[in-house]
């Protein structure tokens, strides 16, 4: 089955950086769509940045570009979020997700899958 771990998450100050981890397990991380989303209280919960399966294109909510790296561990099944230049705006649980045909050597699953979340707190 799939699982997803997030970890990294914390309190920083306004323009500090943190790294964001997404264990996965039960299928091969780069068969299908990974990707960070991030809810603030009160909102509702926003893409923040995507890695198309196959080490295809990433994509980046305009809010993150140029701030934020989504990368994929070498050798490793673990989504990375590189968060640089942070903002209060920034401040959210940070959610990994996978979606698509996630496939092991043995069986894929099919939907969108969601970690359990991070907490990210920056203050000014």
């Amino acid at each position: 089955q799939v699982q997803l771990v997030e970890s990294g998450g914390g309190s920083v100050q306004a323009g500090g950086s943190l790294k964001l981890s997404c264990a996965a397990s039960g299928f091969i991380l780069s068969s299908c769509d990974m990707s960070w989303y991030r809810q603030a209280p009160g909102k509702d919960r926003e893409l923040v940045s995507t890695l198309k399966e196959e080490d295809g294109p990433t994509v980046y909510a305009d809010s993150v570009k140029g701030r934020f790296t989504i990368s994929q561990g070498n050798g490793e099944n673990t989504l990375y979020l590189q968060m640089n230049s942070l903002k209060t705006d920034d401040t959210a649980v940070y959610y990994c997700a996978a979606s698509g045909d996630c496939c092991s050597r043995l069986s894929c699953y099919v939907g969108q899958f969601w970690g359990q979340g991070t907490q990210v707190t920056v203050s000014s």
